[in-house]
């Protein structure tokens, strides 16, 4: 079934912005609160929310089996698990509906006014129930720099890096979407010099610079999904902050790994962007060698190119942005971490989450993280306002913005922002 929806030269009748977003090739999916308080299934054109429940129930989607509250819920885990023709089916049809040459919702006033939507008249949502999360560790560069600062130099990565895409199991519980603030976490750390932990606020706040993936259900438990099939399970992408307190990570992390240091909040954008409509921004990633053990294996551009930055605004001063890299530098791709998760059998269900590791590129400007951009607090970096920062300060807001472009359409995933604030305090 070809992918209608990516047609370039389609234009909307609805207003879009240059250099927006989410211009018509686009449609991501996400969920959002109207001011009348109903949540509901949407996607977005430019700077419109457009409510997919009332599109459904005004019939816009006859012809698509679809049951009769398909996008009349909270989450989109029910759409996800659909699979992947109905969401071509889905897509291409919002495409036809805002398509300028289609008159059937532009011309009627009626159902216009409750099907659309300003943006800053919403309030968006996480848009799946994420039941697992995952995360990687797959940015070559991000694994050496930080094996050269804490382990031997000469010998950054560790042995089994080349041969398994490494990750760990996160936590569900405190992902969130965009806007939402952050406290700073208390835990227990050990000082320089000390040789008895203490606890309390972290004091080496950091964000890491990441993607994330949306899983359909992808297999039975005992079930392997081969590297070559694995993009079949893939609903689409979100930008990813998973906060992390670098200073408890030292004291915990050996000998199981992330732990309370990772856990406190990941932050994500609030619109999946669907790998149909980054189809068009694959490339090839990096070369690999060793080659990977035959179930890893994969042929043809399985890398994509988003170019993504990092942007630190100090409460009330003007944003710095403090790193630019890009998703295509990644060794590990989406399609080999997921054929891994499940090579043991691993079951993935709707919604699960995946996320890719720091992303951090070749150049010290192109790093992924506090941590490798001022190599550990030992070179501060210099904001806009004057100001200098070594680690994340309370009030300080973090916005990651990520973007595909080329001379003929920009698909983007939009910001997540995120602010830090102090430690909880219980009232």
């Amino acid at each position: 079934m070809p992918i209608t929806a990516n047609d370039t030269k389609r234009k909307s009748w609805l207003d879009v912005p240059e250099n927006s977003d989410f211009p018509i090739q686009n449609i991501p999916f996400g969920v959002f609160l109207t001011k009348e308080n109903i949540v509901t299934v949407g996607t977005r054109i430019g700077d419109y929310a457009i409510d997919l429940g009332a599109l459904q129930q005004l019939s816009y989607f006859s012809g698509i089996d679809l049951t009769d509250d398909m996008f009349m819920q909270d989450t989109l885990n029910d759409f996800i698990s659909d699979g992947k023709k109905t969401w071509r089916l889905v897509r291409n049809r919002i495409a036809d509906i805002f398509d300028i040459n289609n008159p059937q919702l532009r011309d009627s006033t009626k159902d216009r006014d409750i099907v659309i939507f300003k943006i800053d008249d919403v309030e968006m949502q996480l848009p799946v129930l994420i039941g697992d999360y995952t995360d990687f560790y797959s940015s070559r560069e991000h694994a050496t720099n930080v094996g050269k600062m804490f382990r031997d130099p000469e010998n950054a990565l560790l042995p089994n890096w080349l041969h398994i895409p490494v990750g760990y199991h996160g936590r569900s519980s405190t992902i969130i979407p965009s806007g939402i603030p952050v406290h700073r976490p208390m835990g227990q750390t050990l000082p320089n010099g000390e040789s008895s932990p203490v606890f309390g606020p972290s004091r080496s706040i950091d964000f890491e610079l990441e993607t994330a993936f949306i899983t359909t259900d992808a297999n039975i438990m005992g079930e392997p999904i081969p590297a070559y099939e694995a993009e079949d399970y893939i609903f689409g992408m979100v930008l990813l902050n998973d906060w992390s307190a670098r200073d408890i990570q030292k004291w915990e992390y050996v000998p199981l790994g992330p732990f309370l240091a990772k856990n406190f909040a990941s932050s994500i954008s609030p619109w999946i962007v669907t790998m149909d409509a980054l189809e068009p921004f694959r490339t090839k990633g990096p070369k690999q060698d060793p080659a990977p053990l035959p179930y890893l294996q994969t042929k043809g551009k399985k890398a994509f190119d988003i170019n993504l930055e990092v942007s630190l605004k100090p409460l009330d001063k003007e944003e710095t942005v403090i790193s630019r890299s890009n998703f295509k530098y990644m060794y590990w791709s989406m399609s080999q971490q997921l054929a891994h998760h499940t090579s043991n059998g691993c079951r993935v269900n709707s919604g699960d989450m995946m996320g890719s590791g720091t992303i951090s590129g070749p150049t010290p400007d192109s790093y992924g993280s506090m941590l490798e951009l001022t190599w550990g607090g030992k070179n501060p970096l210099k904001l806009n306002d004057g100001s200098e920062r070594k680690f994340i300060e309370d009030n300080d807001t973090v916005i990651m913005r990520g973007y595909c472009e080329s001379n003929e359409v920009r698909i983007g995933f939009g910001e997540v922002s995120s602010q830090l604030l102090a430690p909880f305090v219980r009232q």
